[in-house]
């Protein structure tokens, strides 16, 4: 038996619809031969009722009755009626039963079998009775004189083999019509099935139960983050996507999400900043997805697979081996110099010119140890105060002008002249400075380039101003700078390099993060301007 039931999910679903299909016709086919039955039962009823009363009311029967001579008379009429109505008897009779008429001419006079006390008392009644013609259903009504005395009853009906001739007639129809049903059932099914062996590819449901449990236990236990849109619907989101955008427990609206979850557009290695965490994006667009369920078109929203990664402890890590990376290549950019000025002063004392060698070295000397000794003076964060001797240096390479104002002035970080610590960390006062001194480099004019730095704090906060002299950005872009990986420097000409744009991003998670303010404007230069209040924790 179990070699007969199918293996796959179309095939028992098949099989169970036919089964059911057989089991519905057959029932309904019964029903509809029973109800055909009882509808014939319930018309011949009727109809030798009908004919009954229709005799016993006519005057002439009555009339023919109580003249004496209701066989001559009575007899015709009767097999005229019987033949036109094609039932088996017509039966006039006396009150004690004798018959006027009958079928058989050879049983007039006979006495009538059946009841007749119904009539004799004045009502119309049926009854199904074996009699002479055998077993049939009869009416019996009272035939009254003029002056309402009962002189006679008929007695009309049909036997119940010609009553089962007239309804076993229909059984073809209904047999007909029954098999038009299960052949037209059984190919809907079978069209059913090639559709559900399509989408099911032929698996067995005990295969398609353990892939949906695997599937599900992946998809949940995997560390990326995954979320699946369906035609606008939020289908699935797993542990890590709901952790990395808390999202809670229970359903998940579309609404509720990043607005990297509504868009349209294809996204590689894109980079967003949700909460206080840097997540990489990838969005791919279901293939056949673009048009919606009711057929109108282009769907607004396509189905679409999200996958996220958390990027925020990877991306401080590499800011500060980004500083670290400047740093040393100031280093070696300044010990190439060095040695460049040493063999020129050892050039200068081998010719004899040793003033000129002395006042060669000490000049260039001063000038580095000026800016050191200025920077410390005003900075006492010994990382802010690396990055920006790094910054100068890259700056210098690149030839473009680097100048930290005069109004810098920055107390170490746990040692404040004001008594408290200041209001950013060396990684995070970093992490805001690199970036906008990185964004302004690259921004600068090509034709004036210079940027200008100032770093400033006091008893009601931070203030970090970044002006460079290139032509800035609007409020709409600087907006999708500050909201997720975004950069105006291409990495090849007419393409966006995937790689950059986190820098704006990162400075304003930091600086949210303290309750501050980030701001841009163009004044005599592209200006960026960050704010943090001190507060009480600070």
């Amino acid at each position: 038996m179990r070699r007969l039931v199918p293996r796959t999910l179309a095939g028992q679903a098949f099989l169970l619809q036919v089964v059911a299909i057989l089991v519905l016709v057959i029932v309904a086919g019964s029903l509809a031969a029973y109800d055909a039955r009882r509808d014939s039962e319930r018309s011949a009823r009727d109809q030798v009722v009908a004919i009954a009363v229709a005799l016993a009311d006519s005057s002439s029967t009555a009339e023919a009755i109580t003249s004496g001579s209701a066989t001559a008379r009575l007899q015709p009429v009767t097999e005229a009626v019987r033949a036109d109505t094609d039932i088996a008897f017509i039966t006039i009779m006396a009150p004690d039963r004798t018959r006027f008429t009958h079928t058989d001419p050879a049983r007039i006079g006979g006495k009538f079998v059946g009841t007749i006390g119904p009539a004799l008392a004045g009502r119309v009644f049926t009854e199904t009775y074996t009699g002479t013609l055998g077993p049939s259903i009869r009416a019996v009504a009272p035939v009254r004189a003029s002056d309402g005395r009962i002189v006679g009853l008929v007695s009309a009906g049909i036997t119940l083999s010609g009553l089962a001739d007239r309804w076993l007639g229909q059984l073809p129809t209904i047999a007909v019509v029954t098999v038009i049903a299960l052949l037209l059932s059984v190919a809907g099914t079978w069209a059913v099935r090639r559709r559900l062996l399509r989408q099911t590819r032929g698996l067995r449901p005990e295969e398609l139960r353990v892939m949906y449990e695997h599937h599900d236990a992946v998809l949940h236990a995997v560390r990326e983050g995954l979320i699946v849109i369906d035609h606008g619907r939020v289908a699935l989101v797993n542990d890590e996507a709901r952790r990395l955008l808390d999202l809670g427990d229970g359903p998940v609206a579309l609404e509720g999400l990043p607005e990297f979850a509504g868009t349209a557009e294809e996204l590689r290695d894109v980079l967003y900043l949700a909460g206080d965490r840097v997540l990489v994006v990838n969005r791919s667009g279901v293939s056949g997805s673009g048009v919606d369920r009711d057929g109108g078109g282009a769907a607004q929203t396509t189905s679409a697979v999200i996958t996220l990664r958390d990027r925020t402890e990877l991306q401080g890590a590499m800011g500060e081996l980004d500083s670290m990376r400047l740093f040393a290549e100031s280093l070696r950019s300044q010990a190439h110099e060095s040695a460049n000025r040493l063999h020129t002063v050892v050039g200068l004392v081998e010719m004899g010119r040793g003033d000129e060698a002395v006042r060669f070295a000490t000049t260039e000397l001063e000038l580095s140890q000026h800016l050191v000794d200025r920077l410390t003076a005003a900075v006492g964060e010994p990382a802010l105060v690396a990055l920006l001797l790094g910054k100068s240096a890259q700056a210098n390479e690149r030839g473009i002008e680097l100048t930290v104002t005069d109004e810098t002035n920055l107390s170490p970080t746990g040692d404040s002249s004001l008594d408290t610590d200041s209001v950013l960390s060396s990684a995070e006062l970093v992490t805001v400075v690199g970036n906008l001194i990185d964004n302004a480099l690259d921004a600068c004019d090509r034709d004036d380039p210079w940027v200008e730095v100032t770093v400033h704090e006091d008893s009601s906060g931070l203030s970090i101003r970044v002006a460079d002299s290139g032509p800035g950005m609007d409020a709409e872009e600087f907006a999708r700078a500050r909201r997720r990986g975004y950069s105006t420097k291409t990495a090849v000409e007419g393409a966006l390099d995937p790689g950059r744009g986190l820098g704006l991003a990162l400075v304003s998670q930091t600086v949210e993060r303290h309750g501050g303010t980030i701001t841009a404007e163009v004044t005599y230069g592209s200006v960026v301007i960050v704010t943090v209040p001190r507060t009480a924790e600070s």
